[in-house]
């Protein structure tokens, strides 16, 4: 499956299945998931990047343990709205995930590119996980760099479950 929108998302979502949120970096990538109803979003874990052949297999097996059903990829847009260079690093990374043969499972979906994709501005995202943990956590530095990426990632993807959801009631 291609790069779709949110509103198409919900329309080729079966009624229940987890979604991975991405928050991709040049050195880690945050992932955080959905329970099975798509109502919250929890941080899961940071994977530091290696090669990306590497990369890719943690998170196919990722998808198989949490049965994922599609995937929530932050975009780093510049705060003007505008594209920039990372967010082409963050498109290509989805393009070379979608390329991958990988076998993710009997069940659906069976490779990375049957997998609906939705890309989410992230904006912002990390420096306002970064004032929680800090305003309402009290957490030290060290604890928030080991923990910021997948709280970055989780802000993402509730971003989009909150979206499902307002759809979803909207259309009732």
């Amino acid at each position: 499956m291609a790069l779709i929108e949110i509103a198409a998302l919900s329309a080729t979502l079966p009624a229940q299945g987890r979604l991975l949120g991405l928050d991709v970096g040049t050195r880690t990538i945050g992932l955080a998931t959905s329970d099975v109803l798509r109502s919250l979003a929890t941080p899961l874990q940071t994977i530091a990047r290696a090669k990306f052949t590497k990369d890719a297999a943690q998170l196919a097996e990722i998808v198989r343990r949490h049965e994922v059903v599609a995937l929530i990829v932050g975009l780093p847009l510049n705060m003007d709205g505008s594209e920039g260079p990372r967010c082409q690093s963050v498109r290509q990374f989805v393009a070379n995930l979608m390329a991958l043969d990988l076998e993710l499972g009997p069940r659906m979906p069976r490779r990375f590119a049957d997998l609906p994709v939705v890309l989410q501005d992230e904006r912002l995202s990390t420096a306002a996980v970064e004032r929680t943990m800090i305003e309402t956590y009290d957490m030290s530095r060290q604890k928030r760099d080991a923990r910021i990426d997948a709280g970055a990632a989780a802000w993402i993807l509730q971003a989009v479950l909150d979206r499902l959801d307002r759809l979803r009631r909207s259309e009732t």
